[in-house]
Parts: structure tokens; C-alpha cells; sequence
């Protein structure tokens, strides 16, 4: 096949295109600049997308003997990714920024443009599986759990998935790609793995957000509604965070607090004991397959009423961040009135389909703008963002508490 490479820069990316070479495919090598500041360097393993990785991607390119180029989707990134996680953080929302890049990004418009100039395939260097069953892909779990990246590909659809590559993904560990990429002679053996936002190199996510969203003084409540102190701008914070709360008195029981809820339309912050995060109701939006839809799930899409667990629930394991734990659940898609829309009347109501998952047991710092992605064993049946987390089941239904 011809095959676009997608390299990075890093070892995982340079091994798996490495590996299709070696498979006999007709492999071509690129880096996406997607920095719009190309003069910046990483530190350590803080940031990618810099010119010391542009670089790397190709010295590591010039050893494979394969062609290479620098395809610049600066634009496209800041519109599809950095804006948007502005957006989602402005409306009160946890956003995934490396799902979205994989999803906007790297399986679209990479992909996309692979295909335009006849390319089979685009390979990266990402820890997951895709198995063909009766023709049709299935994405799964890597073989090593603690590099699994299903979770951040779990937008991925079938028409993606049907021209994708991961060399990578039956690897045991690590250690032996390094070992690999060493035998290779690639200088990128021992090179340090990005983490953190690349976008936000240092860390400060709230210094950053700052400069780019108007932050306002607002109040903390606890749940009670009672005022506990002044915080320097709501939208800086994530459900879940403890630090930085700056409030002047301990609770009651000394012990920490918590942020609960984000209220971005009246700018306060909702803080409470951790016992409080613990959710057992997710609602997911904009629930999308990884392959085809799952046929339970399918028949229930254009429906225009209610779907009760009992006759289309199925068992599954949700997982909420991308090296989280994934729980087990009851899921089912329901229809419901869409109350960000505003119909003119009886006939003309909007509604739209949520995944409902219901944890076996309570999950904490579940956020909205998360992505909750839903496996059946090791595969990936699709993801929804969600939208609201709850302590409470629908016990109407025959749930527990």
C-alpha cells in the first residue's frame, strides 16, 4: 500500500513507520507543523510540535530512506483545537484537547489529504489495535494497558478506521520500542515523552486560559449556597481540582475541598467535600461509533421517544480520562427534549439522543466537556461528551443507590 506516515518526532512514531517500510509498503514520512510559533523549543518532555521534533521526524525520515515533508496545519489546529478548548473552558467545560486533535486533526484533515493524493493508508505511532470482522473494523485496546491510547482515538469512525495503521499497538511494552528504535540506529531511541498540552509547554493551563478568556471576580459557595470567599475567575477551574482555591477558612471537618460545579452564567464556583464528586449517572452528547454502530444502539437513533434500560440496555466498561480506570456499566440511548434548542411551539419540539451510562460503582471528578468512551471488553464501541454527571441512578428503572 502507500502510506502516509505521521511523524512527530517522537520514538513511537518513528518506530511505527520504521515498521511499515519494513512491512513493503510505499512509505512517505511527514510532520505536521502545527505550532504557529515554529521558533519554540520543548523542555524536556513539556510541549511538541516544535522545530527541534521537526527535525528529529526527519532525521529519523533520512535513516528509513524515505521521502519527507512538513505539511503546515497551524490554522486548521488553532481553529479545530485551541479555539475550541477556549470555547469549551469559557462555557464551563472540560475539554480533551489530543482527542480532539485526533479527531479533527490527524483521522480528518491529514487524512483527508492522504487521500486526495492517493494514499492508502496514514500509520502513526499510537498504542491500539484494528481488527477486521466480516469486513468491517473494529477498533481495540493495545496490548499493553499502561500505553493504551484507545481512549483518545475513540472518535474515530469507520470510513477512518478502514485506512489506519498502528504498527505499534501488539508491542508488550515500551521498552522494547526504545530497544527497537536503538537497533534501528534511530538518534530518537532515548528522546523523552511529551505530556501535558503541547499548546501550553509549561503547564500553566490557568495562566494561559487567562490571557485568552476575560476572567472575572466571583464567589465559592459550598453546596448549601453559603459564601465561602471571592475567586479571580470561574473558568480557570475544573471540576475535581483541590489546589488553588484560596479560601481563607477550613471546613467544618478540616478536611479539603473540592470543586463540584463550575457556573460560568453567574461566574461562582461550587466547592464540597470529595465525597461529593462521586457520580454514578453520566449523560453523554454527540455520541459517535468507532466502526459501525452498535446494532442495540443503532436501532434507537432516529427514535423520537424515551428508551427504557430494560429493553435496550447493554452491559459495558466506561472510561472518563485517557489513563483512567475503565468501570463497569449499564448503557442505553435515550431521546429527550434538546433544551438548548427553542422550538415555536407543541409541534415543532426538538430532541436529541444522550447516552445514558449508569457506573456499577461511583466514579469521581467526572467533569462535562470530558469524553466518556464505552468498550465492550477491549473494543472501542464509541464515545459521547458529556454533558451531565450525577450521584443519583434511575431507580424508576431498577437501579440501586
Amino acid at each position: 500500500m502507500r502510506v502516509l506516515a505521521a511523524m512527530s518526532g517522537g520514538v513511537d512514531s518513528a518506530v511505527a513507520a520504521a515498521r511499515a517500510v519494513e512491512a513493503g509498503h510505499d512509505v512517505t514520512g511527514v510532520h505536521l507543523a502545527l505550532n504557529r510559533m515554529p521558533g519554540t523549543l520543548r523542555t524536556g518532555s513539556r510541549g511538541c510540535c516544535t522545530v527541534e521534533d521537526s527535525n528529529d521526524a526527519w532525521r529519523a525520515a533520512e535513516k528509513l530512506g524515505i521521502p519527507f515533508y512538513v505539511w503546515d496545519f497551524s490554522e486548521r489546529f488553532k481553529e479545530d483545537v485551541v479555539d475550541d478548548f477556549v470555547a469549551e473552558y469559557a462555557a464551563g467545560r472540560t475539554p480533551n484537547p489530543c482527542l480532539r486533535c485526533n479527531e479533527k486533526i490527524k483521522f480528518a484533515a491529514l487524512l483527508e489529504k492522504a487521500m486526495a493524493l492517493g494514499f492508502d493508508a496514514v500509520c502513526t505511532g499510537h498504542y491500539a489495535n484494528v481488527v477486521t470482522v466480516d469486513g468491517h473494523p473494529q477498533l481495540h485496546r493495545a496490548a499493553e494497558d499502561a500505553k493504551d491510547q484507545s481512549y483518545v482515538l475513540g472518535v474515530l469512525n469507520e470510513q477512518q478506521l478502514n485506512h489506519c495503521m498502528f504498527p505499534l499497538g501488539d508491542t508488550p511494552s515500551k521498552a522494547l520500542v526504545r530497544e527497537e528504535a536503538a537497533r534501528r540506529g534511530l538518534s530518537v531511541a532515548a528522546k523523552p515523552d511529551s505530556h501535558d498540552i503541547c499548546f501550553i509547554p509549561d503547564g500553566d493551563t490557568r495562566g494561559w486560559l487567562a490571557e485568552r478568556i476575560e476572567m472575572e471576580p466571583g464567589r465559592i459557595l459550598d453546596a448549601e449556597g453559603a459564601d465561602l470567599g471571592e475567586h479571580d475567575g470561574a473558568l480557570a477551574y475544573t471540576v475535581g481540582q483541590r489546589k488553588g482555591l484560596k479560601i481563607g477558612r477550613p471546613a467544618p471537618d478540616g478536611k479539603p475541598r473540592f470543586v463540584l460545579e463550575i457556573r460560568p452564567k453567574t461566574n461562582e464556583v461550587v466547592v464540597g467535600p470529595k465525597a461529593d464528586l462521586a457520580v454514578r449517572t453520566i449523560r453523554g452528547i454527540r455520541a459517535s461509533w468507532a466502526g459501525q454502530p452498535v446494532a442495540v444502539f443503532h436501532q434507537f437513533m432516529d427514535e423520537e421517544q424515551a428508551v427504557g434500560a430494560s429493553s435496550s440496555s447493554i452491559r459495558v466498561e466506561v472510561q472518563v480520562r485517557a489513563h483512567g480506570d475503565s468501570l463497569p456499566a449499564t448503557a442505553w440511548l435515550e431521546t429527550v427534549l434538546d433544551p438548548d434548542t427553542h422550538p415555536l411551539g407543541d409541534q415543532d419540539r426538538a430532541f436529541r439522543t444522550e447516552l445514558v451510562m449508569v457506573l456499577d460503582e461511583p466514579l469521581s471528578g467526572v467533569a462535562p466537556g470530558q469524553s466518556a468512551v464505552v468498550y465492550h471488553g477491549t473494543r472501542v464501541l464509541g464515545q459521547a461528551t458529556i454533558n451531565t454527571a450525577r450521584a443519583g441512578v434511575p431507580a424508576d428503572l431498577g437501579f440501586s443507590a
